[in-house]
C-alpha cells in the first residue's frame, strides 16, 4: 500500500511557529512572487501550514493542497477557509499525487523538495499531472556554491539536520533535479534567506518557474 501520511509532530509544531516569523521578515514577499500570475487549476505539493494560500491570485479557479503531516494539514485547512480562491486540502505524498494525468495548469513546490524521500519521483509526478504547457513553480532552499557553506551542508545533512528537521536536507541539487526530470527552467532567482551575518546551512534559495521540456 502506498505511503500517505508522514507524522513529525515535534518538527511540525516548531515549523508552524518558525514559518510565521520567517514570513514576517521577508518570506511572505517570496511567496507572493512564487504564485504571481498563476491561473486555472493549481496543485500545491507539501502545503505545510498553508502560508502560500493567501497569495494566490483571483485567476486561480481552485487549489488542491496536498500535505501528509497531520498537524500541518490541520493548519492548512484553517488557512484554506480564509483564502481568496477555492482550496481543498487533502492527505497525500509527493510521489503519489491524487490527480489524473494532465489535470492541472500549475504545480507548486514550496520548501518541500528538501525533504521528500525521492526528488526524481516527486518531480515525475508533478510532470505527470501538469497539462501540456503547464507551469512548475518552486521556492526551495538548495545546495550552496562550492566552498565552506557547502561543506557545512554536507556535515549537517549527514548528522543532525534531517533528524531534527523532519527529513530536510540542506544540500540537495534541487535545480539539477528539476532539469533532469524533464523541465526547462524559464525563470530563476537565487538568493540567501534569511540574510544573516553568518549564513545558515539552509540559507541558499532558488525561486523560479519551469515548463515541460
Amino acid at each position: 500500500m502506498a505511503r500517505t501520511t508522514v507524522s513529525h509532530p515535534i518538527f511540525a509544531r516548531v515549523f508552524a511557529r518558525q514559518i510565521v516569523r520567517l514570513d514576517e521578515i521577508g518570506g511572505a514577499a517570496y511567496r507572493r512572487r512564487l504564485v504571481a500570475g498563476l491561473a486555472g487549476r493549481v496543485l500545491e505539493v507539501g502545503a505545510g501550514t498553508g502560508r502560500n494560500l493567501p497569495h494566490y491570485p483571483a485567476a486561480v479557479t481552485g487549489v488542491l493542497a496536498v500535505e501528509p503531516e497531520p498537524l500541518l494539514r490541520a493548519e492548512a485547512e484553517r488557512a484554506g477557509t480564509a483564502a481568496p480562491v477555492p482550496v481543498t486540502v487533502v492527505d497525500g505524498v509527493a510521489d503519489a499525487l491524487p490527480a489524473a494525468d494532465g489535470e492541472y495548469d500549475a504545480v507548486v513546490f514550496s520548501l518541500v523538495l528538501c525533504s521528500v524521500p525521492d526528488q526524481a519521483a516527486a518531480l515525475a509526478e508533478a510532470r505527470r499531472v501538469l497539462r501540456p504547457g503547464g507551469q512548475l513553480r518552486f521556492l526551495e532552499h538548495v545546495r550552496a556554491e562550492p566552498g565552506a557553506l557547502r561543506r557545512v551542508q554536507r556535515v549537517v545533512d549527514a548528522t543532525v539536520w534531517p533528524w531534527f528537521a523532519g527529513g530536510c536536507h540542506t544540500g540537495r541539487d534541487t535545480l539539477g533535479a528539476v532539469r533532469e526530470a524533464g523541465f526547462e527552467v524559464t525563470d530563476l532567482d537565487r538568493f540567501r534567506f534569511p540574510e544573516t551575518q553568518v549564513p545558515m546551512p539552509a540559507a541558499p534559495h532558488v525561486l523560479g518557474a519551469a515548463v515541460r521540456s
